[in-house]
């Protein structure tokens, strides 16, 4: 059961209208790494969860998401307040507000399809979807889905606040960003309360290649570190020379029953490439006639 408080958790002061702004805000109210995106994935985690301890969490950071998607709503409300007002009114001249609508982004799809208030669209105009939720239903899976989520959420955060000198958005983004990163504290916790947290699921890897490292890009920038090199593993630089890794001769087998194999046949003789005709092509007639 939810109920809705009035005041927003964090105080918004906008010093002007700014539609091209709002446009670029609008990345975090219905983008992939927007708050929406984030509250879907961690109410449908928490829903799921069978541990009380992380679904408490989950429910509680989901919640909190939902707040910050009103604190960008009411920014992104307050930022195209003007040209709502000019656009119902038509207070300005033609050309004028045309100019005011079409500085850049998307602010004058922002302002005529939905009349200046939020829309769940990233920046770009591209509506909100489901598909930015990438939970799989195993919670070291989705912890570490969710430690990343937060990661690119604090990246845009900081990118936004770069594109604005407006001292009360910057605060309030900066404010935002940083839950980003009390968040991602929590499900970082929460993945190392789990006694096996990696790999992630229950069944085991294969030991002969789970210490395998394959340097598939060769040339120059080869560069070994700890994560390629060492005692913990086994690499491979020459793949040519080394062969399939499981001692086999590399190729693809079906068995297929007897019918289905004589069709098979059939068809590969029927379609068969004859390697002793050189057939005259159409570009080669085009030639000619050039």
């Amino acid at each position: 059961m939810f109920t809705h408080n009035k005041r927003l958790q964090y105080t918004v002061r906008v010093s002007e209208p700014n539609p091209v702004l709002g446009s670029l805000l609008l990345e975090q109210f219905g983008g992939p790494d927007g708050e929406l995106a984030a509250a879907m994935r961690y109410f449908t985690q928490g829903l799921a969860e069978e541990d009380p301890g992380r679904k408490d969490m989950l429910l509680d950071i989901a919640t909190e998401e939902l707040s910050h998607l009103e604190v960008i709503g009411s920014i992104v409300a307050m930022l195209n307040k003007g040209a709502k007002g000019d656009l119902a009114e038509a207070a300005l001249e033609e050309a004028d507000l045309y100019r005011s609508l079409t500085a850049g982004g998307n602010s004058h799809t922002q302002a005529i399809l939905y009349g200046g208030g939020p829309a769940l669209t990233n920046s770009s105009g591209v509506p909100w979807t489901a598909a930015y939720v990438d939970s799989r239903g195993d919670p070291t899976c989705d912890l570490r889905s969710n430690i990343a989520a937060e990661s690119r959420a604090k990246i845009v955060y900081e990118r936004l606040i770069n594109v604005t000198d407006d001292p009360g958005i910057k605060d309030a983004l900066g404010f935002l960003m940083t839950r980003e990163i009390a968040h991602q504290k929590s499900f970082e916790k929460a993945l190392y309360t789990i006694a096996d947290n990696f790999p992630p699921g229950k069944l085991g890897a294969m030991g002969d290649y789970d210490s395998l490292y394959v340097n598939a890009s060769t040339g120059p920038g080869d560069t070994e570190g700890p994560w390629n090199s060492g005692d913990q593993w086994q690499r491979i630089d020459d793949l040519e020379a080394h062969g399939p890794v499981d001692g086999g001769d590399g190729t693809a087998e079906v068995e297929l029953p007897k019918d289905q194999l004589r069709t098979v046949l059939a068809m590969a003789e029927r379609t068969a490439s004859d390697p002793t005709v050189d057939p005259v092509t159409g570009a080669e007639l085009g030639m000619k006639q050039v």
